[in-house]
Order: structure tokens, then C-alpha cells, then sequence
């Protein structure tokens, strides 16, 4: 029989809700036969035990032994990732007014938080003084309570900090993702990144005990 061809692309994370992985839980393939698509797809790669850590490195080179003891005649071609972080997810169900209280606490910390970081930096370079000193540039005459340029200032830092966060909402202002996105993006490849190199030494270290 000829040698099929099979294309993997593995990603560098999968989240599964099943205790069972199989293949088609951690990659994408792309094969001309069917049958052996399916059949490939099919394979089971991992099982977590109740005992044992909620997350696994799974290599290709393991994937590709578990793709030819079950077709020998496939040639497979590995594009992308060359390991899989696999992550066992449980669902947990939470009362609405446990979650209604964790973002209360979020939004009142994230709040004072803001606040403190806005006041301290205000303070820290004397914007009072600044205020002050434009207004009598401008009007020739000292300020007397809160006035428009304080207004216009504040409002302008509330709408910068809309603009910059891209976020209004449950909305967002433009179609490219948010700073937040974009840094929560990061921290999740760091992560997944040290944990597939904390996975490899521990293997190599075994393998040199062994």
C-alpha cells in the first residue's frame, strides 16, 4: 500500500472538559483518505487521573508513534507547535451571587486602585500648582474653586483612558483587540510556554536517572 500523507498542526494549548484526550482534542488534520482521518482522530493520547495534575505536555513525536502504530503506511508532516499543553477544565457551578459579589470586589478594587495610582501621580507633580498658574496666564486673575479647566481635564483623562483601553461597556470602540486582550494573551503564552520547558527537563531528568 502507498504511503498517505497526513499534515498535523498541533496547537500549543488544549482545553478539554473529558477526562479521555483523543487526537482530534489537540490538532488539526488534514489527510486525502478519510478513513484514515477518522481513524486518526480517534486515537486516545491521554487520561487523567484523579490523582494526578490537572495538566499535561503531550510531544509530537509521541503523536506521530501513536499515528503509525495504528496506520503504518502514513507519512506525517508535523506544521507549527512541536508540543501540546493539554489542560483538564472542570465545570463549576457558581451561585450568580457569589459571581455578582467577585465582580463587585474587582470593580471596587480595580476603583480605588485607579484612583489612588491617579491622585499620587497628580500629586507627585504638583498639578495643583500647574492648574494655578495656567489659570492666571489665561485670566489674569487666581482661581476660585473647581473651574472649567479642571472639568475639561478630568473629563479628557476619562475619555483618553476609553480610548486607550478600547472598551465602553459590554462594547468595544474599534475592532482591535484591547490592551487587556492583548497583554491576558501574553501572560497565557508565558505560561503555557514555562510549562512545556519545565515538562521537558523534568522528562530529561528522568530519562538520565533512568
Amino acid at each position: 500500500m502507498n504511503n498517505v500523507n497526513v499534515y498535523m498542526k498541533c496547537l500549543r494549548s488544549a482545553k478539554v472538559s473529558s477526562e479521555d484526550v483523543y487526537l482530534k482534542d489537540v490538532c488539526n488534520l488534514r489527510c486525502a483518505d478519510i478513513f484514515i482521518s477518522a481513524k486518526l482522530k480517534a486515537i486516545k493520547i491521554w487520561h487523567f487521573q484523579k490523582e494526578q495534575p490537572k495538566r499535561h505536555v503531550v510531544s509530537t513525536l509521541r503523536l506521530i508513534e501513536l499515528m503509525e502504530g495504528v496506520c503504518p503506511q502514513i507519512t506525517v508532516e508535523v506544521i507549527g507547535e512541536t508540543d501540546v499543553l493539554i489542560e483538564l477544565v472542570t465545570q463549576q457551578k457558581q451561585s450568580k451571587l457569589f459571581v455578582f459579589a467577585k465582580i463587585a470586589l474587582v470593580c471596587l478594587v480595580s476603583f480605588l486602585g485607579t484612583a489612588f495610582t491617579i491622585m499620587a501621580y497628580h500629586n507627585d507633580i504638583g498639578i495643583n500648582a500647574i492648574f494655578t498658574s495656567a489659570y492666571q496666564m489665561l485670566l489674569g486673575e487666581e482661581p476660585h474653586g473647581i473651574n472649567a479647566m479642571e472639568v475639561f481635564y478630568s473629563v479628557g483623562v476619562a475619555l483618553g483612558m476609553l480610548i486607550f483601553f478600547n472598551h465602553a461597556g459590554g462594547r468595544t470602540i474599534t475592532e482591535d483587540p484591547t490592551p487587556i486582550q492583548v497583554a491576558m494573551r501574553n501572560y497565557e503564552k508565558d505560561v503555557d510556554n514555562a510549562l512545556v520547558e519545565t515538562a521537558g527537563r523534568n522528562a530529561m531528568e528522568e530519562e538520565n536517572k533512568t
